[in-house]
């Protein structure tokens, strides 16, 4: 312990994990400590199936029907990687693919008054389509056409569209869309859980699309992967790339004060020890003083015995149900994983919903989502407090991230890595710059 580090990793929450071994892969010494004796924070996966009945404080034990406890791998805070999307980059690039695999969530869906219907996402998806009429249909394919070339560094491509002054809601115009496209469009495709970016320059909602138009061109079936085992084996990944890199890990260490000097951090005090730091990255739940509540998300985990309804069957699946569709401000999200991904006992299904809360009533609110998963055998319900950083690090060099929102894609748990990582390092995150410093290293270990 008493050493002098780099970096200070307080928490092993997917954030904090990925920063460490970015961190470490660029050389800088790291310790990574928790006061939880398991990997992952916010966002572990809980196994033997008794301790989620414990968890969330349910009398007796799993009914027999479940099967053994040991088959379970339930996620706290579920969430897809999109095939083509920032988080599976930064797995590529700093090799933690080799420790994980993954599958490819069979179907996305979109919920229209009532009824879900599967996202069309690509020319021929969107003429069988059910979800719209047939000029529509002719409307929605020129718009990805003209989607799938754009490139706003030639001006051919634009059509008279500005990508850093036209609104998206002039682009949806431009190509005569009607509300129920634009709804799917946005929240499904693009994945914006409000309305706010209509009235924003359309280039990164541009962008989104085509991220996930790449995405689902890679696998077929829908844009996103999963790993076998669930989430919990991303952080343990990271972390052993971090071990590989000198990192040191330490699970179960109480952390008793950071220590500050002229309002700086200059360590971490734990077991009346102190290791020493330049830097520390840590989740809000270690530094109460230095965060503020910005809203709260209601997760409910379902576990079915049964695929859902209107999906063809799908092992796997993600539901985005649309804010317009339930008069609400913000979207509604299901994502369903089975025992084809080693989270659940033979035959069984582990369907979650998320949404932000928007009212005195939550239950209510993610009722839509749970009507569409019905019957189901057992629910866990959890509300958590959503924080941001109030202190932005440049002074104490504290880091700090956010909590997992309520989106089932890690889109915007990247962002926050990418922001964490430039007010630390002052330059943006270069997956390239990565990717040679990594090779420099393999590249001497084969000359030795």
């Amino acid at each position: 312990m008493n050493e002098e580090y780099d970096v200070i990793v307080l928490g092993t929450g997917l954030t904090e994990c990925i920063l460490s071994g970015i961190m470490s892969v660029n050389g800088k010494k790291v310790l990574h400590m928790d006061r939880n004796s398991y990997y992952g924070g916010e966002s572990a996966s809980i196994t033997p199936l008794e301790d989620l009945y414990k968890r969330f404080n349910l009398p007796g034990t799993p009914p027999e029907s479940m099967g053994r406890g040991r088959d379970w791998n339930v996620d706290l805070i579920p969430k897809f990687l999109m095939a083509n999307g920032q988080l599976v980059k930064m797995l590529l690039y700093t090799e933690v693919t080799r420790y994980l695999d993954f599958k490819v969530i069979e179907g996305s869906f979109v919920y229209k008054g009532g009824k879900i219907y599967k996202v069309p996402s690509t020319e021929a998806e969107a003429l069988a389509s059910s979800l719209m009429g047939l000029f529509e249909k002719r409307r929605f394919r020129k718009f990805l056409v003209y989607v799938a070339n754009f490139d706003e560094n030639d001006s051919r491509t634009l059509e008279g569209v500005d990508p850093k002054k036209t609104t998206m809601r002039d682009v949806y115009k431009k190509f005569d869309l009607g509300q129920d496209v634009i709804d799917f469009t946005g929240h499904a495709l693009a994945l914006y859980r409000t309305d706010d970016y209509l009235d924003q320059p359309c280039q990164e909602t541009i962008n989104r699309i085509k991220l996930y138009s790449e995405s689902l061109a890679r696998y077929g079936k829908s844009p996103y992967l999963y790993p076998l085992y669930g989430l919990g084996e991303l952080p343990q990944g990271f972390a052993r790339l971090s071990a590989i890199y000198g990192g040191t890990y330490m699970l179960n260490k109480p952390i008793e004060e950071i220590v500050i000097e002229n309002g700086k951090v200059v360590g971490v005090k734990s077991e009346g020890e102190v290791a020493r730091c330049k830097q520390l990255i840590c989740d809000p739940s270690y530094v109460s003083d230095r965060v503020t509540k910005v809203g709260q998300v209601i997760r409910v985990i379902c576990i079915l015995s049964h695929p859902i309804k209107n999906t063809n069957d799908a092992n796997s699946c993600q539901i985005i149900i649309p804010q317009n569709q339930v008069n609400r401000k913000s979207d509604i999200y299901v994502c369903m994983i089975s025992s084809a991904h080693n989270v659940a006992a033979q035959g069984k299904y582990i369907a979650i919903a998320s949404t932000t809360v928007e009212t005195a009533d939550p239950e209510k609110e993610i009722k839509p989502a749970l009507d569409l998963l019905e019957p189901i055998e057992q629910k866990f319900v959890s509300i958590s407090d959503l924080f941001a950083p109030t202190d932005l690090g440049t002074e104490s060099q504290i880091f700090i991230s956010r909590t997992y929102d309520a989106t089932t894609h890690f889109e915007t748990t990247c962002d926050d890595i990418k922001d964490i990582y430039k007010r630390m390092m002052g330059s943006e995150f270069d997956f390239e710059e990565m990717k040679r410093k990594k090779n420099d290293i393999y590249g001497e270990e084969e000359q030795q």
